[in-house]
């Protein structure tokens, strides 16, 4: 029974934010920005975990990977999409 559970919470941490991205087709962290069917503080919230290092990629950890997007993406590309959110809605 614990090892369900803890399964289970390891598959939650593992989605995180991502779960938020269900039912959208993000290729870039800008889809993200542009996603107005998310209020604006879910796509910081995704953002910030994807820039974050639990989503780097081991052999490149200047690059990120989120489960339910299609490809890695750079930091630098993360942080630009944080600015332009902040830039559009305030920080």
């Amino acid at each position: 029974m614990h090892e369900m559970l803890r399964q289970a919470a390891s598959d939650a941490v593992a989605m995180g934010p991502a779960i938020l991205l269900q039912g959208l087709h993000v290729a870039h962290p800008l889809d993200v920005v542009n996603a107005s069917a998310l209020y604006p503080d879910d796509r910081r919230t995704i953002l910030a975990a994807w820039i974050s290092d639990v989503y780097a990629v081991g052999s490149n950890p200047a690059l990120r990977y989120m489960p339910g997007t299609s490809k890695p993406v750079t930091v630098d590309e993360i942080d630009s999409a944080l600015t332009e959110l902040d830039r559009r809605f305030g920080a």
